[in-house]
């Protein structure tokens, strides 16, 4: 394994953790299981219309697929309600490894950028509200390139942006189909086991694989 030039993180899950939206979806009426079901119900939504050729935002996606699942449970779908959940992916709370494992990376020379799903406007927000910001080069938004990941095209626009060749960036992320789309893209890929699940035997092995941030940027930064 090749030590990157730079290291590109995931932001949703893998930098922020999804529970501070439980309570919000408590509020609107639904229960806690309902987090899982609604954001797997979102994601295969927007791949779905990544591979059919239809380019829609983040936000778009997750308020149309809140909406079905308040009217599926409820009965009723309140824009406002929608509204109060959505807002939260602005408040999501870091994990604890963050932090440190930005700063080991700045020490190393290692140059950080953020690639999400989601925006630009909101992710730089979770990065000011973690006390990150200020380590991190760029935050890439799929929004500038209209594709989905783990479309290739999001992870070649990425390394342009960055200058580097993809052999010198290595992706970081908590979902194997981003690991599976950066891998295919010619990265180098690191995985988070957030929920401690092993990586599927389907998709492409990732360069690295650790529990924590911190330990797979030792890895990484000790790497070749």
């Amino acid at each position: 394994m090749k030590r990157p030039m730079a290291v590109v993180f995931d932001v949703v899950e893998t930098l922020f953790s999804l529970e501070s939206l439980r309570p919000r979806l408590r509020s609107a009426g639904l229960a806690d299981h309902h987090l899982e079901t609604w954001f797997a119900a979102f994601l295969r939504d927007a791949f779905a219309l990544e591979i059919s050729g239809e380019y829609r935002s983040f936000r778009d996606i997750a308020s149309a697929n809140l909406s079905v699942l308040l009217e599926k449970e409820l009965g009723h779908a309140e824009r406002q309600a929608v509204d109060h959940v959505l807002d939260g992916f602005a408040e999501l709370e870091p994990h604890s490894d963050v932090a440190p494992a930005m700063a080991a990376l700045q020490d190393a020379g290692i140059r950080i950028a953020t690639l999400t799903n989601g925006s630009a406007k909101v992710t730089s927000i979770l990065l000011e509200r973690a006390g990150v910001r200020h380590l991190v080069e760029q935050v890439i938004s799929i929004d500038e390139i209209g594709h989905w990941k783990p479309h290739g095209a999001v992870y070649g626009f990425c390394t342009e942006k960055l200058g580097l060749q993809p052999d010198e960036v290595a992706l970081v992320a908590a979902h194997p189909w981003d690991i599976q789309g950066a891998s295919q893209s010619g990265l180098t890929t690191g995985y988070v086991a957030r929920d401690g699940a092993p990586f599927p035997s389907v998709m492409k092995t990732p360069d690295v694989q650790a529990r924590s941030l911190t330990e797979l940027i030792d890895r990484i930064t000790v790497s070749g």
